[in-house]
């Protein structure tokens, strides 16, 4: 009776993702009470003291791994905040792509350009500098949707091939399953479906673009905290993987730095600190992704993930991969790859990388099924959970042609 009643409460919470247009009621406020609600219903539930004990150190657990991310998402966003404000990311775009462009070919150059970002740097941050791209050009609602959805798509698929670009990768990676040198073969199926989903969205894209030219003046400080933040991201790579640095401590030092230099070199005509530009932080987006945490963190305590894995064992390991990366759409994929990694199930180097693949893109088959998708809902105006249902069908198509030309590969190489 208590797994019905909590697994109502996550049901609750995904139709109010769902049904926001219609009740207005912002979808960060509705999960973060069902969320809330969920634990504390654990707590009251529990028979005895030491079961109480129990469920604290869940909470803790699950509270520790939020704090995380929150943090790590608040010092990227603070930096993208700064640079979207003093219109370097703007300049930056204005530099890689051309004043007037076709809508066909613009689609191509974003693809692009998110798909290799992504696997430099976290899929926050490529989601954020990708659709702060969007904004410099006059795209009118339909085609800043359909941009969006391709931005989503190919942030989650060019974080698949490093470890550095996707948190899923790097799971499986330092569960020993598989090698840099065999994640690197990713790269090629995720180039071509991205590529495949930019021609299907272009099909009936007409017409030209422009950006405005952008005069901003901006000074040596701003220029030298862009340098930072570029060094934050490839110090993050480079600690990460020779001493097992975590990400959010190398970016939070990257963001000290930042507040540093903002105080010694600031003048007295300076409108804001440094410090103040985490004010500018889109908290809607952090309180939405706390929910949703919380929510999956109660799934996970009362078993509900590891029936997942029961599930997964019974029938073939590609077809499990594959419906797993379509399960990620639902729920967060980095709870349920850590549930299948505890499982502990015996595949091959080829069923590894189908995995990774699977779970690193099958989330954004749904709006709500990555953190791309999260943000770029909160975002986008015009990016909604029933708008983006339009689109799932050559979404699903170019993950099924990303997945079967991974086991290709993989089989060839490695099988």
């Amino acid at each position: 009776m208590l797994n019905i009643f909590l697994i109502t409460l996550a049901v609750l919470a995904l139709l109010s993702i769902i049904f926001e247009e219609v009740t207005h009621i912002n979808k960060a406020k509705t999960t973060l009470f069902f969320g809330c609600i969920a634990w504390i219903t654990l707590f009251v539930a529990a028979r005895d003291p030491s079961h109480q004990h129990l469920v604290a150190e869940e909470l803790d657990h699950n509270l520790l791994e939020i704090a995380t991310l929150w943090l790590f998402l608040m010092s990227t966003m603070t930096f993208v905040a700064y640079l979207n404000a003093k219109g370097m990311i703007q300049i930056l775009v204005q530099k890689l792509f051309p004043q007037k462009v076709s809508v066909r070919m613009l689609m191509i150059q974003v693809a692009l350009f998110s798909l290799v970002l992504s696997a430099i740097c976290d899929n926050v941050t490529a989601t954020l500098v990708s659709l702060g791209l969007l904004t410099t050009f006059q795209l009118e609602s339909q085609m800043k949707r359909r941009m969006s959805v391709l931005i989503i798509f190919a942030v989650n698929s060019g974080g698949v091939a490093l470890i550095t670009g996707d948190v899923t990768t790097l799971m499986i990676f330092l569960g020993g399953h598989v090698h840099i040198s065999q994640l690197l073969i990713l790269f090629i199926p995720a180039a071509v479906s991205v590529m495949l989903l930019a021609v299907l969205f272009s099909l009936k894209a007409e017409g030209h673009v422009s950006t405005t030219p952008i005069k901003r003046q901006y000074s040596k400080l701003d220029v030298f905290i862009a340098l930072i933040f570029l060094s934050t991201i490839i110090m993050t790579m480079v600690l990460n993987i020779f001493f097992g640095i975590p990400p959010v401590l190398t970016f939070l030092s990257g963001l000290s730095v930042m507040f540093l230099m903002g105080t010694l070199q600031r003048s007295n005509k300076e409108e804001l600190q440094i410090l103040e530009y985490i004010r500018q932080v889109e908290f809607d987006t952090l309180l939405f992704f706390l929910g949703i945490l919380l929510l999956v963190g109660m799934l996970k305590e009362i078993g509900t993930l590891h029936l997942l894995t029961e599930v997964y064992a019974k029938f073939d390991p590609n077809i499990s991969n594959f419906v797993t990366g379509i399960g990620s759409a639902i729920l967060d994929n980095v709870p349920l790859t850590a549930a299948l990694l505890k499982a502990e199930p015996i595949l091959s180097t080829p069923e590894w990388l189908g995995l990774t693949y699977s779970v690193g893109v099958g989330g954004s088959l749904l709006v709500i099924g990555s953190a791309a998708g999260i943000i770029a809902m909160s975002k986008v105006k015009e990016l909604t959970f029933v708008t983006y249902l339009k689109y799932v069908p050559a979404l699903a198509l170019c993950y099924t042609c990303g997945y079967g030309l991974t086991l290709l590969l993989a089989y060839e190489f490695y099988g």
